[in-house]
């Protein structure tokens, strides 16, 4: 195996990316080096490549971006015990700390030393990637192939969001159709949902809503901004039952307490740019509402019941996959995605999967907080 990789890099404090050769990442003890099979472009990878206020604040070059992949585990450190040579695998891009509060208490997902893959160490948009063993996820390569199985981070966001309410028989809206909006739309529909709308002002994004299963659909741009209204009178005057706001946008936010009907629930997953004023009486507390403000998905709760979404074929993702391109293509891909003409496009590395010779590995470090001084 070469000692060198391509891999999609930030190197300046400013917009776009680089893609080049650099040395195949290093492994801790605790850690296993995997060979990208395919990786899928997130919009965290998005505000990366814009640089906008949220990435200069928290990224810091040089950096391999990309965090959402599957692969072959072609190299393992001395203190790994559950991970083998040869495993077919994905990853949790959230390396929790294991001691805190929150990840002592099932809820690792709110861990606040977090180190995210691709955002604070080095991450997967690359030929090799090296994760700790703890975050590794083992996939069936004759259920899921790599393609959706890189897939399965996002998705678990949908599901965590979708599967916080009980959906049999019931009317669910879902504002913002990016692919996590998609997603939930696929994941009502599989859960038994009486009728999906879908929300948003990008007709492609809308075309894809249709095909993940949305009964009715809504571009607010073009049809007039009352979505309220219309989400009311499609279900007999009274508001849909369920509203999952996937956006962050303030008027949808608006849209999605004024169109839920009296003793609805609300889940806001869509994270606003800017504060968003809400009126907390008129809009929550005298329609009875039940409201979750939900972020990522549960560490490892969610990946089990995605793997059994897409294993039993309840949900589809091919259809949200809408291009699958070679490293080189980084800098199209975004500019694609910056304008709302794509769903989730796959990146394929060009590694050729084999057995590495032996590697040296870095001091150890206690396995519960792995990693964590590796990539700082």
């Amino acid at each position: 195996m070469s000692e060198t990789m391509m891999a999609v890099r930030k190197l300046e404090m400013a917009p776009g990316l680089t893609v080049e050769e650099v040395p195949i990442p290093e492994m801790g003890v605790n850690e296993v080096l995997v060979a990208v099979e395919a990786a899928s472009v997130c919009g965290t990878d998005l505000h990366i490549w814009k640089w906008d206020d949220w990435a200069s604040n928290r990224i810091r070059p040089p950096l391999t971006i990309g965090h959402e992949f599957a692969g072959t585990v072609v190299d393992v450190g001395s203190a790994v015990r559950h991970v083998s040579i040869g495993d077919y695998v994905s990853a949790e891009s959230h390396v929790t700390c294991g001691m805190c509060f929150q990840c002592r208490t099932g809820q690792a997902h709110m861990c606040p030393m977090t180190r995210i893959l691709g955002v604070d160490r080095d991450g997967c948009f690359a030929d090799y990637v090296s994760i700790p063993e703890k975050v590794v996820w083992h996939n069936d390569r004759t259920k899921i192939p790599p393609e959706i199985a890189t897939l399965q981070e996002p998705f678990g966001n949908g599901v965590f969001a979708t599967l916080a309410h009980e959906l049999a028989g019931q009317s669910v809206a879902v504002l913002g159709c990016g692919p996590t909006g998609l997603f939930s739309i696929g994941i009502a529909n599989a859960s038994g949902a009486g009728s999906v709308y879908a929300v948003d002002i990008n007709d492609y994004r809308l075309s894809l809503a249709t095909t993940m299963g949305a009964d009715s659909v809504y571009n607010p741009s073009r049809q007039g901004d009352d979505v309220a209204t219309w989400m009311i009178e499609a279900n007999e005057g009274y508001g849909v039952d369920i509203v999952l706001e996937m956006s962050g946008a303030s008027s949808s936010i608006d849209a999605a307490f004024r169109g839920v009907r009296n003793g609805g629930r609300v889940t806001l997953f869509g994270i606003p740019s800017t504060p968003v004023r809400i009126d907390v009486a008129e809009s929550m507390i005298f329609k009875n509402l039940t409201v979750l403000a939900l972020n990522g998905r549960r560490i490892f709760d969610t990946w089990y019941k995605t793997r059994w979404l897409l294993e039993s074929g309840r949900v589809d993702l091919r259809p949200v996959i809408t291009e699958e391109v070679s490293l080189k293509d980084v800098e199209r891909v975004m500019e694609t995605l910056a304008v709302g003409q794509a769903g989730k496009v796959i990146l394929r590395p060009s590694v050729e999967i084999s057995q590495p010779e032996p590697r040296n590995v870095l001091p150890g470090v206690d396995a519960n907080v792995e990693g964590q001084d590796l990539h700082r």
